[in-house]
Order: C-alpha cells, then structure tokens, then sequence
C-alpha cells in the first residue's frame, strides 16, 4: 500500500510551510531516519526524517514551493515489494486537506460566474441608483485596477454598475461600460468642492480597504512571510488578552564593566582563541536568572485555572533575524556560569541567524530578555511573549550625572523595564524582582558565587 508523507507541523504556531530542498529523488530508496527533505518553518530551517522503508514513488510538492499547508500531501512512498509506477498512481491526498481542497476548489469555481452575471445589464448605461450615489459624493467600491481603466478611458467610476461581490466595480464592469458608450466621466464643475476624507480603517482591515487610502504607483506590495504573521499573531494576542504592567529602574554599570574586563583577561587560550568571551547580555541573562530564583514568585506562568511555578529559570533571548525575530532559550540559567552562559548564546546566536535552530532551542522557556542598547536606543517597553510572565528589555549603558552622598559623579547608568503579566505578577513583586536584578548587575561578585 503506497505510504503518504505528508507536511509535519514542526511547531506549535505553525500552519504552514515551504519546502525548501528535496534531499532524495523519485527512485531512490530510503530507510526510516533517512533524511527526505528540508522545510522552512516561520522559525527555522528543518530538516524531515522518513519513519518507513519503502522507494521514493512521486515528489507531489517540487522544491522551492512556498505556503504548503500542514497535513499536505508531499510525496508518495512505495512500500517494500510493491509496484512504484503503481504506488505513484495509488497514493491520495492527506484526508485532512482533501474537503479544504474541495471547497477551495468550490470558491474558485464560484467567483467566475459571479462576475460573469447579467452582461447585457452591465452594458447598459449605468442605472439611475448609481448615479445618485456619485451625485451624493458616497464612496464607489472598485478595484485598483478597474479605477485606472476607467481613468485612461475617462470613466466616471462611479457610474459603473459592478458585478463584483457587494457591488464591487471590477475590470470587466469598466471594459463592458467602455463598449457600450457610457458612464462618460462627469464634468469638473459638477464634482464636489471638497474631497472625502478616508474612511477609517477597520480592525483587521483588508489590503483594498488600506490601499483606497493611497494613490496608485505610490506603494509597493510586500507579501508576508510565515514569520511575520506568526509574530503578527502572537504578539496581537499578547495584548488583547495580557494586562501589561510596567516597572523601570536605573541600574550603575561601572562595578560590572570592571568585573567583565578582568573576567576576559583571564581568559585561558582555546586553539588559539580566548575559551571565552562575555557580553554585557550574558551578565544580563545571568543576573536575570538569578533574580527570578531568589524570587520564585515572580518565575511563574498564568493558566485560567493553575498558577505554574517553575522549577528552573529558562531566559529566552531575542535575536533579529532578517524578516523578524527569535527567541533562543538558555535552559536553567540560574545554574550556569558567564562563561557557559556566553558560549551557548554565541552558539544559539549564529544558528538562530541561519535559522538552524531545533524547536527545542527556541520553545518555551519561563522569561525573556530583549537588548536594544547596542543600537542606542535608551529605554522601552517590550512586549510579554506567552507563556511568559514577564519579560526584561535593556537600554543602553551610558555615562550619565547622578548625586551620590550629596556629590555630583559620573557614572555608566543602564536603564531596564520590566514588563509583566498583571495576572501573574503584581507591582509590588514586579518591583521586588527588579530590586534582585539590580542588586546583582552593582554588585556582580554575587553572580560568581
């Protein structure tokens, strides 16, 4: 019986895919943990294992193919001693995909002959209801493209009938109005004085709806990828359904510049390389960690029922990619040292870069950081990322007038703001963890011990 693969679903958020590179051919025979193909995730690039035995019948989905639904048919397997010409014949689509097919396939159907409705009404001069809709200065639906036919034509566009759903003015409303001679553009003297203004932009609002807005030529068009919506998704979710709380404080960075600068000159030589070379963000995740240990409080994720308490602190790190942003995670923080910490995000960084992370490496976790002061940028908010309760966003450390003991001094001052989920961390335990934070970046020995 031929074998269907299908498209895995890789993570949790993902709906869909693209098959970036078959590593097998029609013909070829593979063994279970052979690996068939790799798939871009809106995360990662992975790769896809064969869990039978069997000979390649048909590649369903060439290479290169983007947005593959998951659950969809992909190849056909020819399982041991049986016919691969009959196989590639015999295998079917996944039933999952098979009644979304069936009314995509539907829909498709259907729009022609919506559009292709009553031509002899369309070719005549525009009904009276429409022109007194243009007369009353009230917005024509239309496509771009039928408004710019009607343009080099001298249409009025909104003395065209449309046929297009709702009314909607499309391509072939012009063309058939254009034929027979009517709906010829109003003179300027009968136009309104004053130009409507755009209507307002509903939530969620369609590409037309945003485009009327803007005149032709003006704009390009960029598709989104699979990152960008799922971060669009979630990061919509985070703020429709978490109370965002917010609780910033300064933090002086001169006793752990000092402390890094002595850690790095005492690093021992790898092959000829420092082992070791920590950031300003690796002493970040640590202090982070350790904060959330000595307030376990505050290392908790919300549920509608439970409060989950963790036993470990998981720092994710966001990282820019081209496109978006992930998040790597360093498991059980609290219990690693700077120079663990420091060659795992160098580690995590890179492969985060080339999107060769494992769902592993960048699900989950119980916190986050998130560091914009390499770029200047002083301080923000950033956005809690569920399951998470809270997350740390860094500014940049820079020298700053502050009054100690009555004294005007210079010191390198970071601001942090840290956002929480109301839910699951109040103010005052917001506060108290900033507090543990704080302690551990001025007095950094601490995190050493």
């Amino acid at each position: 019986m031929p074998i269907n693969i299908t498209m895995p679903a890789l993570s949790p958020t993902m709906e869909e895919g693209n098959l970036a590179k078959w590593l097998v051919k029609e013909g070829d025979k593979v063994s279970a943990g052979d690996v068939l193909c790799e798939i871009e995730t809106d995360k990662a690039t992975m790769e896809v294992e064969a869990v039978d035995e069997g000979t390649v019948a048909k590649l369903v989905v060439a290479a290169g193919t983007e947005g593959v639904k998951v659950n969809a048919l992909i190849a056909i397997l020819a399982a041991d001693g049986e016919d691969v010409a009959a196989a590639a014949s015999g295998g079917g689509a996944a039933p999952a995909a098979k009644p979304e097919a069936a009314k995509a396939e539907a829909k498709a159907e259907a729009a022609p002959a919506k559009t292709e409705a009553a031509p002899a009404a369309a070719a005549a001069p525009a009904p009276v209801a429409a022109q007194a809709s243009a007369s009353s200065g009230a917005r024509t639906f239309s496509s771009p493209l039928a408004r710019r036919l009607a343009k080099d034509a001298g249409i009025d566009i909104s003395a065209v009938s449309g046929t297009g759903p709702h009314g909607r003015v499309i391509k072939k409303d012009v063309e058939t109005a254009v034929a027979g001679g009517g709906a010829k553009a109003v003179p300027a003297a009968a136009a309104p004085a004053t130009a409507a203004a755009p209507a307002p932009l509903a939530k969620g609002a369609s590409d037309e709806a945003v485009l009327k807005n803007f005149a032709e030529g003006s704009y390009e068009l960029v598709p989104h990828d699979g990152m960008r919506k799922v971060i669009a998704k979630r990061l919509q979710e985070s703020k429709q359904t978490i109370p965002h709380f917010y609780v910033s404080v300064d933090c002086e960075l001169d006793a752990l510049l000092a402390l890094r600068a002595q850690l790095n000159a005492a690093s021992p030589e790898k092959d000829g390389k420092p082992a070791y070379k920590l950031s300003v963000n690796d002493m970040v995740i640590k202090a982070l960690a350790l904060a959330l240990r000595d307030v376990p409080d505050a290392n908790v994720s919300w549920t509608e029922t439970n409060m989950v308490k963790h036993k470990h602190t998981d720092v994710g790190v966001a990282v820019s990619i081209p496109g978006g942003l992930i998040t790597p995670i360093v498991r059980s923080a609290e219990l690693k040292s700077l120079s663990a910490i420091s060659n795992e995000m160098k580690d995590l960084g890179a492969r985060a870069k080339s999107r060769k992370l494992k769902p592993e490496e960048f699900q989950g976790g119980t916190t986050a950081v998130s560091n914009m002061g390499m770029m200047g940028v002083k301080n923000f908010a950033a956005v809690v990322n569920p399951p998470h309760a809270t997350i740390l966003a860094i500014g940049a450390g820079e020298e700053r007038v502050i009054v100690k003991k009555g004294q005007m001094v210079v010191a390198t001052v970071m601001t942090v703001t840290l956002s929480t989920d109301h839910r699951a961390v109040d103010g005052a335990l917001g506060a108290e963890l900033l507090g543990a934070f704080k302690r551990y970046i001025e007095s950094p020995m601490g995190m050493l011990v």
